[in-house]
């Protein structure tokens, strides 16, 4: 069984100080920004996947690895956790579900981070249980607690089922930032092509004058041009 350290120790053999340098910026770290204070190996995701994948390991090691200071080792535990969640029985995707769930905001802390697992881990976990959790998480003061409930939706849309999807990005439609306004574009659009661009579009005359004009732009991003063009002109406010 592999050990947090011994991947720790594998992640900063491979580490790109270049390629780090530019992490830090790129995922906002400064002062005041969203990323404030994570710490980048510069290592690239194949890179990650390729070590997750070789990786043998237990929760409790993965939790080891999950509460690292390095983005890129929290990513990988990420993966990890995935892995070992469609191979758990009940208890132990229940035991997954939790340890995800009280690791929002403090580890899993970046949109990336998000993006990889919420669907994966939340959505499947909740996808034949009750979804209330989405609800309460999207109405959160917590920045990645709102982007899971956007993401997790993700899961229920590969059985054309774009019911929480749409209600999420109802609860988000006047949120202030700019990361949630990507996530429910992006959200929507997808739901686009899962159930039809009619529902979209039905979406989208209701609140399209409601959303955010990047909201709004994801959203539409797939559309002909001239209808994209129709769009935007018409929800302008």
């Amino acid at each position: 069984m592999e050990s947090a350290n011994q991947v720790l120790k594998e992640l900063k053999s491979i580490r790109n100080k270049e390629y780090a340098a530019h992490a830090q910026r790129f995922f906002r770290t400064g002062p005041g920004e969203y990323g404030e204070g994570d710490v980048f190996l510069g290592i690239r995701v194949p890179d990650l996947r390729r070590i997750a994948k070789e990786s043998k390991f237990s929760i409790s090691e993965a939790e080891k690895l999950l509460h690292s200071e390095y983005h890129e080792a929290r990513m990988v535990a990420l993966i990890i956790l995935e892995r070992l969640y469609v191979k758990a029985d009940e208890k132990m995707k229940t035991k997954i579900f939790n340890l995800y769930k009280k690791s929002i905001h403090k580890y899993i802390n970046n949109w990336d981070l998000v993006d990889i697992s919420a669907h994966k881990i939340i959505g499947r976990h909740l996808e034949s249980r009750s979804k209330d959790q989405l609800l309460t998480w999207a109405k959160s003061s917590s920045l990645w607690e709102r982007r899971v409930a956007m993401i997790a939706t993700f899961w229920f849309l590969k059985d054309k089922d774009c019911t929480w999807t749409y209600k999420i990005a109802k609860i988000l439609l006047k949120d202030e930032h700019d990361l949630i306004h990507k996530a429910v574009g992006w959200g929507i659009r997808e739901a686009g092509k899962a159930c039809g661009n009619d529902e979209l579009e039905s979406f989208i005359q209701k609140y399209g004058k409601h959303m955010p004009r990047t909201m709004l732009r994801y959203a539409i991003e797939k559309f002909p041009e001239a209808k994209r063009k129709k769009i935007l002109e018409e929800t302008k406010r």
